[in-house]
């Protein structure tokens, strides 16, 4: 039964064809349903839509509702269209005809507008939280092994050298600034859609500021048409926004692969977070990692995916909006996922010592002959000739031990304390308590 049906149904074909898999999304957003349609009762009851016994009477069911949602008591019942659906069936079966009141002012669009809205807001913050155990443990991996140098690569050649302690801080100052377009998500995120109705507005003298102060959003979309217009164009930051930070798991799961591999030798794992070979007893594979490499790739394509679905597509509401959940529902576990075992894994790792001592590695110290010529008086150009011609007849021999690296952010200047500022400011910049507040108080009353 659906609550817009009338006298005749939709075909089976149809319908199974145009419900997809938004069952199994509707339960991921059926809390934040609830909690919308607190807001928007209370709303009701400011313009005198409802009565106050009717409002508390909504509130009340509205509450056993999410806490069946809670105790993963709630179903979408068989024949039910949908979550929005199943509320109302639930709140007009339990309390009366009231139920039926609710819905007064908004439509399906705009309810699963913000219902999408809070979901983001929420999954965001579980990034972001989950972000910064791993930044938190790669600084602290980055400062353990400041001093264990490590050869660094251009064009997956020798270049110069760099150490672990630079390594591991590069992807921390990496998700330090994919907080920027996290960032810039969550703030489209964090703007009520609710009262736009089906994109036009409403009749009713509906209270806008008010939904929004209860829901704990920093704003609302004022203009109506807008507010419908941003579903999409949220789905498509939020896209850019999993993408930058698959980016940096990304290139880190990638050195992780080939630090393993014995040619390098780099890294190394214990036994049991790596997987072996049915027919190789030697065989200590990467799997974790490679995955990890795998699955970040998927969630690259992600902004491609969104901005596909958008092409085209005019002002107003349209079913194929639907399909934006397909790719982004999944794809926040996903990351979540990579992040989560990244720092799992990431806690076992062992760094190989005194790498650089192997006179394998002796032509990475070229640029440091080189600039220690340039100090002592001689020009640039002169003592990068006679090093190269020293390299060609296997002349030059460098001293291994150490390297004198002193600027911002080098290898004896990791500016740790700087990129945990940076990553500081930017999770203040968020300001969940906000929104945690008030829908605390919309759930306990």
């Amino acid at each position: 039964m659906k609550l817009w049906q009338k006298d005749k149904d939709s075909l089976k074909e149809v319908e199974r064809f145009t419900i997809g898999r938004d069952p199994e999304f509707d339960i991921i957003l059926a809390p934040f349903d609830v909690l919308g349609s607190m807001a928007h009762a209370m709303m009701l009851k400011e313009i005198n839509l409802l009565t106050e016994e009717e409002l508390n009477l909504l509130l009340q069911g509205l509450r056993e509702i999410y806490f069946e949602i809670e105790k993963g008591e709630f179903a979408i019942a068989e024949g039910v269209e949908d979550v929005h659906s199943q509320v109302e069936f639930l709140l007009t079966q339990r309390h009366g005809d009231v139920g039926k009141k609710l819905h007064s002012g908004r439509s399906r669009n705009d309810q699963v507008l913000v219902d999408l809205k809070l979901f983001y807001r929420s999954a965001i913050r579980d990034i972001v939280e989950a972000s910064q155990e791993l930044f938190d443990l790669l600084i602290r991996l980055s400062e353990k092994h400041k001093n264990d140098l490590m050869p660094g690569y251009t064009h997956t050649q020798l270049a110069m050298p760099s150490s672990f302690g630079l390594w591991f801080g590069s992807f921390a100052e990496s998700l330090a600034e994919d907080m920027d377009l996290l960032q810039a998500a969550y703030k489209l995120s964090n703007k009520n859609p609710l009262g736009s109705a089906a994109g036009y507005g409403s009749s009713f003298p509906l209270n806008r500021t008010l939904t929004t102060e209860l829901l704990g959003f920093e704003d609302l979309h004022h203009n109506v048409i807008n507010a419908q217009n941003s579903r999409g164009k949220t789905e498509r930051n939020l896209a850019f926004a999993i993408s930058g930070l698959a980016g940096t798991l990304n290139k880190l799961a990638a050195d992780v692969c080939i630090f393993m591999n014995q040619h390098f030798g780099f890294i190394s794992f214990p036994d049991e977070l790596t997987t072996g070979s049915s027919i190789m007893p030697h065989k200590k594979n990467p799997d974790i990692f490679e995955l990890i490499r795998g699955k970040t790739n998927q969630l690259q394509s992600l902004p491609g995916q969104v901005n596909l679905l958008l092409t085209n597509l005019t002002t107003g509401y349209h079913r194929d909006l639907q399909l934006l959940k397909e790719p982004i529902f999944p794809g926040i576990t996903s990351l979540l996922d990579c992040i989560d075992i990244s720092i799992f894994a990431l806690k076992e790792i062992k760094v190989r010592k005194n790498i650089l001592q192997d006179p394998f590695y002796k032509h990475v110290f070229s640029v440091e002959v080189v600039n220690e010529m340039v100090l002592q008086g001689m020009p640039f150009r002169d003592a990068y000739k006679k090093i190269g011609l020293d390299i060609e007849k296997d002349d030059f021999q460098p001293n291994q031990s150490q390297v004198n690296h002193t600027h911002e952010g080098s290898i004896g200047n990791l500016c740790t304390e700087e990129i945990k500022s940076k990553m500081d400011k930017s999770v203040r910049g968020f300001d969940f308590e906000k929104t945690t507040s008030s829908l605390i108080k919309l759930i306990q009353g």
